[in-house]
């Protein structure tokens, strides 16, 4: 996958086809709400997994019965290719584990 940083439209375009997340340009992000704080760990354990497939990382936050993640790619400063294959498997994981 190249690791390019996309444009102002290519992010927006591939936004549109993952509600919910958002960009400030540099980076994606996402906040899911959670029946409960151990739902909440059990899908921030899943996501560790699926970054650890990918090789890449987000930075994560783990709240009470909330998780929010930031992603990136740091060796471009922006974002790329990478982190919507990222953010895809994520939403895929997601309504397993009850996030909304």
């Amino acid at each position: 996958m190249p690791l390019e940083p996309l444009s102002q439209k290519e992010i927006e375009d591939r936004l549109a086809e993952l509600p919910g997340w958002t960009s400030d340009g540099d980076r994606i992000a996402r906040s899911y709400r959670l029946a409960s704080h151990f739902a909440a760990t059990a899908m921030v354990v899943h996501i560790a997994q699926v970054q650890e497939e990918l090789d890449h990382h987000s930075d994560l936050t783990l709240g009470y019965n909330t998780v929010s993640l930031t992603v990136n790619t740091h060796t471009v400063g922006g974002v790329t290719e990478l982190d919507f294959a990222l953010a895809r498997r994520i939403e895929e994981l997601a309504p397993g584990h009850g996030a909304q």
